[in-house]
């Protein structure tokens, strides 16, 4: 029973040990780790994206067949500086930079083959990234790589990306200058950076004195733009001003031209009316002169005849002079209207030439009237019965100085007047004869004839 109770202590404890232990020796790798754990000949990964998992016994290696060796690396980034690292440019002129990396371990089997553990690694990391900028700034002028830093992380990343595949680690960005200065006992940076200042400054001076020039000259041309413009203004003003007073001047020489013109016009119209007032005046009196020398040698003749005729009627002579008196009287009229219408025509005629004088319309009228013939024709007969009443108002102070008389036996006295200037004509003197053949007949009227044919011989001898 004893023997039971010993064995089931012993089995206990041993139970008890082992998973203390395995307590103890159990490792779970952090998410951010991969723990490389060789076992014989074998190697196997663990972490949180390994496929063997995260979980593993850390057996110590002393242990065989279960003893174990672990390296362990970050699967985080991680970064690798170079600390004032003394660098050489194409020249050989000295300085010094300061380099940051930052970088991973892409497999990590692989750098587990090149290294016992992860400051190892980073110790041969550092001497990569040191050979790699040693190689690039030895082909480059300092002046180069100061302004070119980017392009030469570039070519940093490049170079150092080749050789890091060889230990399973791969950059996670372009590597950095953190800083260039010059190194111990050297003051080429310094220059570089004391002309590029100079540089700068002078530059920036120029850059000002030529946007101070730019701007005054801007200044400059906007007055002289403002002026040119004042000026064109002026001008425009001054231009417009001339013009305006030159078209009221032109506009004024028109006027007085056309005022002249019109009193031109006038001045000839009134001439022409002036002249033909002249000219119709001239006309009516030599028509008057006519009609006044006609009507006197009319007179003469009839004077002449008169006196043959009185001594050649004789006994008919009362007889004769009252019926000559009656057609006096008649010529009288006629006369006296002939008289009437030439005075009408003359007074006709002097007031159409007063009214076309004045003015234009006066003169149209004037053409009117004379173009009317209705109107003439009472104007012509108004004339005809005034020259009448003037010829026989002459006819009868003709009689009278003749001394006939004129009897009227039958009819009126506008018709004994009207057969009184037969007496002069063919048909008065064959009514004459006939009279005087009819007198002879009886020895009264062959007395009388034959006193009035003495009578009437008499002046002959």
């Amino acid at each position: 029973m004893n023997i039971y109770i010993v064995a089931g202590g012993v089995a206990l404890g041993v139970f008890v040990i082992g998973f203390l232990i395995a307590l103890v020796l159990r490792r779970v790798v952090p998410t951010n780790e991969v723990h490389i754990v060789q076992r014989g000949r074998s190697r196997v990964s663990y972490g949180a994206s390994q496929s063997a998992g995260n979980v593993y016994y850390e057996w110590p290696a002393f242990l065989p067949r279960i003893g174990v060796l672990v390296t362990k690396f970050p699967v985080s980034i991680f970064d690798v500086n170079l600390k004032d690292y003394e660098a050489y440019d194409t020249g050989r002129l000295p300085f010094r930079v300061d380099v940051q990396a930052f970088m991973r371990i892409a497999k990590s089997d692989t750098a587990a083959e090149k290294v016992a553990n992860f400051d190892e690694l980073q110790h041969q990391l550092s001497g990569i990234l040191q050979g790699a900028v040693r190689n690039v700034l030895a082909t480059h002028k300092l002046e180069d790589i100061l302004e070119a830093r980017s392009t030469l992380a570039e070519a940093f990343t490049a170079q150092v990306d080749n050789q890091l595949q060889a230990w399973g680690v791969e950059t996670v960005k372009n590597i950095e200058f953190m800083d260039i200065r010059d190194s111990a006992n050297s003051q080429v940076i310094a220059n570089i950076m004391a002309k590029e200042k100079s540089r700068i400054d002078r530059e920036s001076r120029e850059a000002v004195a030529m946007n101070s020039q730019m701007a005054r000259t801007k200044e400059i041309e906007a007055e002289r733009i403002v002026e040119v413009n004042k000026q064109d203004a002026l001008q425009q003003v001054g231009m417009r001003t001339a013009e305006q007073e030159k078209q009221v001047g032109i506009a004024k020489q028109v006027a007085e031209q056309q005022v002249l013109v019109a009193q031109k016009d006038t001045t000839e119209r009134e001439m022409d009316v002036k002249l033909v007032a002249d000219t119709r005046a001239a006309d009516i009196a030599k028509g008057v002169a006519e009609v006044q020398a006609a009507q006197e040698r009319e007179v003469t003749i009839i004077r002449a005849e008169g006196q043959r005729q009185q001594e050649v009627i004789g006994a008919e002579a009362e007889r004769q002079r009252l019926e000559l008196v009656a057609q006096g009287t008649l010529a009288q009229q006629k006369l006296d209207a002939e008289g009437l219408l030439a005075q009408g025509q003359s007074r006709a005629e002097a007031e159409r030439l007063l009214l076309l004088a004045p003015v234009s319309t006066q003169i149209e009228l004037a053409r009117e009237i004379g173009g009317n013939d209705g109107y003439q024709t009472y104007l012509v007969r108004v004339e005809q019965i005034k020259a009448g009443q003037a010829v026989g108002i002459a006819q009868a102070e003709a009689l009278k100085a003749a001394d006939i008389k004129v009897i009227v036996t039958g009819g009126d006295v506008p018709g004994g007047m009207s057969s009184i200037t037969d007496v002069f004509s063919a048909k008065g003197g064959q009514a004459l004869g006939a009279m005087l053949e009819g007198l002879a007949q009886t020895d009264a009227g062959k007395a009388v004839v034959e006193r009035a044919t003495k009578g009437a011989a008499k002046p002959k001898e």
